[in-house]
């Protein structure tokens, strides 16, 4: 097979590439569109699959577009700067459908709800990398690579975000920055104006009372920092430990370590859709969080119950909760530990799980609870597609030792387009019990 290909592109594929065929080869190739026809470079190669680098667009699509960034198919952080804002919703529920059909056996026929909003400035948090040796570099890691891109923007981020980044930039270019940093995370409230910093050290170059006092001096929206020396695996801790967020009539306090929808633009309407028609008597909220779902289930239900892993947004959860005049009995443990030992039947269920999603074991133990509705909000089709495949009692769904007692059907698909110009997809599906 030669090393430079000619190429029609077919499809998007989830995770960002375009699919190919060359040879009896399956090619994967990122920075493309449907019906385009390019050149492209095996980058490896193994059995019947090849992974190419774009060299030229011969015949573009008429979605492409010059992308906002001039880092964009360098720093690898996005993949979709190419290709118009509409356009990329469209391919992006077309990807929905085929992965959870292809991986799932769900195939899914009625509509996708689209939920878009500004397709730059949207995210609230950020995580940047720093080497201080020659050639300094501050930036974003290259993907699967511990090579470091420089950049000078990074048009997705809030506005109170690139000031920051701009800022650290200037003193990582002055060498001003502390020596040791090995990356700093940054989030914002929901004001986009005040700032807190999580900054991993391999270890303090100065007490930590010093180094809080460079950052607030460089930095004056400074509003709580947290260092880390991963020496000593120590924290020093400047400020309340904490910014806060409004949503749904409700403030969430986050702390440093704990998890926050990042997409500052379609908080609202995400609320408003996971729970909308909920009421009754027993809510159960798995992966709960800061309580972002909790405390509005609260207020229509007569009970909440929730369930986080997390101890620090657990913490946050019961201070918010207790601020807000809720009750909610609220759990710091595994869902998969929870769902092992609870017995009584919720009205009303939402999860919201990391990328893993539930996994089959764990949406079995759910489907046995029999909550006649269930919301599963996802952050990836690919086990969405597994974990609904147990729920709806797919012919695809996995072995599991515990066989789920109950058959789910989809009555509502929304795609909020979370994460613009990149391949993530972020999916509500409502289910309600058949059997």
């Amino acid at each position: 097979m030669a090393d430079e290909l000619l190429l029609s592109i077919e499809k998007l594929l989830y995770g960002g590439d375009g699919l190919a065929h060359a040879e009896g080869n399956t090619v994967f190739v990122p920075y493309v569109l449907p019906g385009e026809h390019v050149r492209a470079a095996v980058r490896t190669r193994k059995k019947k699959l090849v992974h190419a680098k774009l060299l030229e667009v011969t015949r573009a699509a008429a979605a492409r577009i010059a992308p906002e960034c001039p880092h964009f198919g360098v720093c690898g952080g996005c993949h979709y700067q190419h290709i118009a804002f509409a356009e990329q919703g469209r391919l992006k529920a077309e990807i929905l459908r085929e992965t959870l059909a292809r991986l799932g056996g769900v195939p899914w026929t009625g509509e996708i709800h689209a939920h878009t909003a500004e397709p730059y400035a949207y995210r609230n948090r950020a995580q940047w990398a720093f080497r201080d040796a020659l050639p300094r570099a501050f930036g974003y890691f290259l993907p699967e690579s511990a090579h470091i891109v420089p950049i000078d923007r990074c048009p997705v981020l809030s506005p109170g975000l690139s000031k920051t980044f701009g800022q650290l930039q200037e003193l990582a270019r002055a060498n001003s920055l502390p020596p040791g940093i090995l990356e700093i995370e940054a989030f914002v409230d929901s004001e986009d104006a005040k700032l807190a910093l999580n900054i991993a050290f391999e270890r303090f170059s100065k007490p930590a009372k010093d180094l809080i006092a460079d950052f607030k001096t460089a930095l004056p929206q400074l509003d709580s920092l947290l260092l880390l020396d991963q020496s000593k695996n120590r924290f020093e801790l400047s400020g309340p430990g904490y910014l806060t967020h409004q949503a749904g009539g409700f403030s969430f306090r986050v702390s440093h370590l704990s998890f926050f929808q990042v997409n500052r633009f379609l908080i609202e309407e995400m609320l408003k859709s996971v729970l909308e028609g909920a009421k009754g008597g027993y809510a159960l909220d798995l992966y709960a969080g800061v309580g972002f779902f909790t405390l509005p289930l609260a207020k229509s239900f007569t009970r909440v119950v929730s369930v986080d892993a997390n101890l620090s947004a657990t913490r946050d959860l019961r201070v918010n909760a207790e601020a807000a005049g809720m009750q909610v009995v609220s759990h710091n443990e595994h869902a998969e530990d929870f769902l092992k030992k609870e017995q009584e039947q919720p009205d009303f269920v939402v999860l919201d799980p990391p990328r893993f999603g539930l996994g089959a074991e764990v949406a079995a133990r759910l489907a046995n609870l029999g909550a006649p509705e269930i919301a599963y909000l996802s952050c990836d089709p690919s086990t969405l597609a597994r974990d609904l495949a147990v729920l709806t009692a797919s012919d695809r769904r996995p072995a599991t030792e515990v066989a789920p007692a109950h058959r789910y059907e989809i009555t509502q698909v929304h795609l909020f387009d979370l994460f613009p110009q990149t391949f993530h997809i972020e999916t509500l599906v409502r289910l309600r019990r058949v059997t």
